[in-house]
């Protein structure tokens, strides 16, 4: 490590600011989050840094002389002419100044990190000048992760420091603040209630103690594969979960985004081996929660298709646990994604139907036919093995045998697999290309190529699609 982080308290300390265009503009923005004094050096100012001037939230001198960098902490250099920053480099230097020259990291004293500003929780990222790019990426990354609300039940939290002192024993303290920052007062605030949130804490510093942590059964979904479709929400349940209940299709990388001391119990499932029965399942969730923990029920997809999540929600409920459902990307959008075509088409396809070739052992197969009708898309799940009954029904049913089929195998993965296939010949082209689920099976019967298939003397009587 070659430059050491440090947060500055910035209060009464003088930042010089030497150029007038749009990085010494980019340098007053960042200085501006803080209680500094700043001093803008530049002829010709652009509109930004003027308008700080003339609010008198910056003081500005045409030109930076020696007398500039007194008392001055931080100078960022920035006039686009080289010979003159490394000149104004030295001066500030000579008065004890950091010195910072933009874009030229060979002459800085330090270097401006990308910062996440959820105040007075600041993330600071560094990559010693080498590579700002990344930088912003990684900002990128942790923005999503940290709540826009963070900084005000921070703020909150530590206007009752003292109170928590006061009224905590020491050795519960650290168990008190846990609970302060993961409990259902975070959750409250984080919702937009900050009053029952403030009350909240105010009634257990009060007491003496947090209250009893109360269990929670998320229903999360974790999207077709790719960790970086998961939504905030999942991403925010699955670090504050205690115990991970996930499914053989859950990419490690999705666990990889938990909380370390997490447990995780491995709960998959393939079609026709059910090592994990759904009752197992639901027992083993409601236990855990029932013990006060968070408990998160992974599951790939979104929950609410094709994802037995009535029956979870049903146990819950019927042993007094709260349960939730996060939603998740469903791979039916995934396909879609990869294809770059979409699921509904304006005029062609107006209506999606979401259905499985695999139901529970003795119950009937879903009515196909029914739904094969000229504009409708049809997204089978878990129809692979069922590939020549869902042929056969659809040609039964009166669907073009050219009706187009996009076959994606592990959508969104690195090892996804496309087919474009036509609807006659499919359960063959399936079994020669050795497909295997995860895999969805997209039809596309859209109204004109419905039009298309009717022979000429009956078009007259197809209603129209105006």
């Amino acid at each position: 490590m070659k430059t050491f982080p440090i947060f500055l308290t910035m209060t009464g300390r003088r930042v010089v600011i030497c150029g007038s265009g749009a990085e010494a503009a980019r340098k007053a923005r960042l200085v501006l989050k803080t209680e500094a004094e700043i001093v803008i050096a530049g002829r010709d100012l652009d509109p930004e840094l003027s308008g700080l001037v003339a609010t008198g939230r910056a003081l500005h001198v045409p030109e930076a002389g020696p007398e500039t960098f007194e008392n001055c902490t931080l100078a960022f250099i920035a006039t686009g002419d080289e010979a003159l920053d490394l000149r104004i480099a030295a001066m500030a230097r000579a008065a004890g100044a950091v010195v910072n020259v933009v874009d030229q990291p060979d002459h800085c004293d330090g270097f401006t990190p990308s910062i996440v500003d959820r105040d007075p929780v600041v993330v600071a990222i560094g990559t010693e000048g080498t590579a700002p790019v990344l930088g912003r990426m990684i900002k990128t990354e942790i923005e999503t992760m940290l709540h826009p609300r963070l900084g005000g039940f921070a703020a909150l939290a530590g206007r009752l420091r003292d109170a928590v002192a006061g009224r905590i024993a020491p050795r519960n303290r650290r168990a008190f603040w846990e609970w302060v920052f993961t409990g259902e007062a975070f959750a409250r605030h984080r919702g937009g209630d900050e009053h029952a949130a403030a009350d909240m804490l105010k009634q257990a510093i009060a007491n003496g103690e947090a209250p009893g942590e109360t269990g929670l059964i998320s229903l999360v979904g974790a999207g077709p594969g790719a960790r970086d479709l998961l939504t905030l929400r999942a991403v925010r349940r699955l670090q504050e979960a205690d115990v991970i209940f996930y499914d053989r299709l859950v990419d490690p990388e999705v666990l990889e985004l938990a909380r370390r001391d997490a447990d995780r119990v491995y709960v998959g499932k393939e079609i026709g081996a059910h090592a994990w029965p759904q009752d197992k399942i639901d027992r083993l969730i409601v236990a855990e929660a029932a013990k006060g923990r968070r408990v998160v029920r992974l599951k790939s997809g979104d929950p609410s298709i094709f994802g037995r999540a009535a029956e979870e929600i049903a146990a819950a409920r019927a042993a007094g646990i709260a349960v939730e459902i996060v939603p998740g990307i469903t791979a039916a959008s995934a396909v879609a994604a990869a294809t770059t075509r979409p699921l509904t088409e304006r005029g062609e396809t107006d209506t999606l139907v979401i259905t499985t070739g695999t139901c529970r052992p003795g119950d009937c197969a879903p009515d196909w036919r029914a739904a094969a009708r000229p504009g409708t898309a049809m997204a089978f799940y878990m129809a692979v093995d069922r590939a020549a009954r869902v042929e056969a029904e659809l040609l039964a049913a009166g669907v073009p045998p050219n009706c187009p089929v996009d076959v994606i195998a592990s959508a969104s993965m690195p090892q996804e697999r496309r087919l474009s296939l036509t609807l006659q010949g499919m359960a063959e082209a399936l079994q020669r290309e050795k497909v295997q689920s995860p895999a969805i099976l997209l039809l596309r019967y859209s109204k004109t190529l419905a039009v298309d298939a009717v022979p000429s003397a009956d078009v007259a009587a197809l209603p129209s699609r105006a």
